[in-house]
């Protein structure tokens, strides 16, 4: 069959027709359905609903959560950090002991003082509120307002006090030691939310120079700063109490609040041996002696032989402890600060030693030259003589160097400086004063190196101590050779008015009850006409005593104490009195200057403790053969 032009050509089954158009030879894609537009149904009441539940115990278990942290978990540090924010801890300042003397009589005692304390944060706070100051004038607002209440009271100017009360200082103290009647005053203004007044105390020595360096001083913080005061700081000055408060923004406590309370607990009165009479009697002899002298100063010890007891320790010059702007205030008595050689007081303790060893008897005899040597080395008396024949006893009663030496030589080195030490040489002597010296003693072994030392330690060269050193010689001497311990304290009074008086001491034997009473009555004839010490009796009483004239290092050179230190009576010792002269210009010997002081003072003592004059003749050795 040909094929007809145009003709169909007949393939198979017909296509179902599309929508796809012919373009230029290509086949158009199929046009999309047109979009369907969906239409919005209305929420789901239900739905929502629960959204909002889930929502709504998120928010409350975020709070649950926060509270439970801060109430619970961080609730307590919260509570006490806010708690600490508002308490306020007051210091009750504890009253300091008073210091007595033995007849009861206050040497040192504390009264109440007060200090005013502004705070300036709280003051910008203060409204006058229709109140008039001392002059009629409206109070005003702020620190101006305050000061016009204020400063009449504590003798200010206003604009002076205003100043001073602004700022933004908790603590600023407006006046320090303020008397009650003040401190009274400044309370009534009313102003405690600005203004307190802090319970502070003052130490008063209502006995004014009468034992000022024995009694000491205290600072700003009531401490001890010498002598008694420091001594016995620890019973003196109790432990101060606390009050612990709440309070407001203002200040002011906040009623019903917790309160914690630890009171003051006061110190103990201290109940001294001294006896404030003789105290004084003692300075005052003993400023005359430095006027009629010309000394440097002066010193003296009155002491109980029988307890170690200290009646008087007293240094000239007018020292007040109530004006701490003097130096002389904080140096303290000399009595045991100051160390010098004790001269010839120290034959006393040379005789012990030749005694209580049997190496000499008080009537042994001895021709004596001025000048003695031994071992190389020349040793004089204090002034030219011929030769002498002196017995033991004698060369103590004329206080010879080289006659010392001479009897010296029977005994070792070794018991000598034994000796030194029985009688409290080179050791402190117990009274536990600040600045106490131990003194100085020579090397145990210096006899092996050098000579001279070895024998200038028998008329006491050589060697330093203190006043109270070389007063316990003579009392140890005086109590039948036993060495009781120097003391000032005779008891302690508490809160409760109930006195403790100290345990008694038990002394040390140093020598035999026979060596000390002959050694007392060699003493005894020292201190006669026969001796160097005849200045130093006492009408009616027997005196046993020795003088010295010692040598004292200062500032690089020499120079002189002169001393005289006796017991009475010597038939039935009581007291030992010492007096020492340092630098006098009149005379260097202390028969010529120190023994005058000693007669009045031990004449003082005598005469008002009460003590029997002597009932008995001394019965003395030989002093010459």
């Amino acid at each position: 069959m040909s094929k007809q032009p145009g003709s169909a050509r007949r393939r198979g089954p017909a296509r179902p027709s599309t929508s796809r158009a012919v373009t230029r030879g290509r086949v158009a894609p199929p046009a999309k359905p047109p979009k369907q537009v969906r239409r919005r149904e209305p929420g789901d009441p239900v739905r929502r609903q629960r959204w909002l539940i889930v929502l709504a115990t998120l928010l409350v278990a975020v709070f649950v959560g926060r509270l439970v942290w801060v109430q619970v978990i961080q609730g307590p540090a919260l509570a006490s950090t806010a708690q600490q924010a508002r308490l306020a801890t007051q210091v009750t300042v504890a009253h300091r002991g008073d210091v007595l003397d033995a007849s009861g009589t206050v040497l040192a005692t504390s009264v109440d003082r007060y200090t005013v304390v502004a705070d300036q944060l709280s003051i910008q706070n203060f409204r006058g509120n229709s109140r008039s100051d001392a002059d009629g004038e409206p109070v005003q607002d702020g620190a101006l307002g305050i000061a016009q209440l204020l400063a009449p009271v504590l003798g200010e100017t206003k604009a002076t006090l205003a100043a001073r009360l602004n700022g933004e200082d908790r603590y600023v103290p407006l006046a320090r030691d303020v008397v009650p009647e003040v401190q009274r005053a400044v309370t009534a203004l009313g102003l405690q939310a600005y203004v307190r007044t802090d319970l502070t105390s003052e130490r008063t020595y209502p006995a004014g120079t009468v034992a000022g360096p024995l009694l000491g001083y205290v600072n700003s913080e009531q401490e001890g700063m010498g002598g008694i005061e420091a001594a016995y700081d620890d019973l003196l000055s109790g432990t101060d109490g606390t009050h612990t408060f709440e309070r407001g923004r203002d200040g002011v406590q906040i009623p019903d609040s917790e309160v914690e309370s630890v009171p003051a607990v006061p110190g103990e009165d201290i109940l001294l041996t001294v006896d404030a009479d003789v105290q004084w009697k003692a300075e005052e002899l003993l400023d005359d002696a430095v006027s009629g002298t010309g000394a440097a100063y002066a010193m003296a010890i009155v002491q109980d032989v029988r307890t170690g007891q200290v009646v008087a320790m007293a240094d000239s010059g007018d020292v007040d402890p109530n004006d701490r702007s003097t130096a002389a205030v904080a140096d303290g008595s000399r009595a045991v600060s100051v160390v010098f050689e004790p001269g010839s007081t120290g034959k006393v303790i040379s005789m012990a030693a030749a005694l209580e060893g049997g190496y000499w008897e008080p009537t042994d005899q001895f021709e004596v030259p001025d000048t003695f040597t031994v071992d190389g080395e020349t040793f004089s008396d204090s002034h030219p003589h011929p030769v002498e024949r002196w017995t033991l006893a004698g060369i103590l009663a004329q206080s010879s160097n080289t006659g010392t030496v001479m009897m010296g030589q029977e005994i070792p080195f070794a018991v000598r400086y034994d000796y030194l030490r029985k009688f409290g040489f080179g050791q402190r002597t117990g009274l536990g004063f600040p600045g106490e010296s131990a003194g100085l003693l020579p090397d145990e072994h210096i006899d092996e190196v050098e000579n001279r030392t070895p024998n200038t330690i028998l008329f006491g060269q050589g060697v330093a101590v203190s006043a109270m050193q070389a007063t316990q010689v003579f009392s140890t001497v005086a109590n039948g050779g036993v060495r009781m311990p120097p003391t000032l304290l005779a008891g302690t009074r508490g809160a409760d008015g109930v006195t403790h008086p100290t345990e008694p001491a038990e002394g040390t034997r140093v020598v035999s009850d026979e060596t000390a009473d002959a050694l007392l009555s060699m003493m005894e004839s020292a201190a006669s006409e026969e001796g160097t010490g005849s200045a130093s009796a006492v009408p009616g009483y027997r005196v046993a005593g020795k003088t010295g004239t010692a040598q004292m290092f200062e500032n690089g050179g020499t120079t002189y104490v002169a001393s005289f230190i006796g017991v009475a009576p010597a038939d039935d010792p009581r007291y030992t009195v010492s007096v020492f002269l340092k630098s006098p210009r009149s005379s260097i010997y202390g028969g010529v200057v120190a023994a005058p002081v000693f007669s009045e003072l031990m004449g003082y003592t005598l005469r008002k403790e009460g003590v029997a004059p002597s009932s008995e003749p001394a019965d003395p050795f030989p002093l010459t053969w």
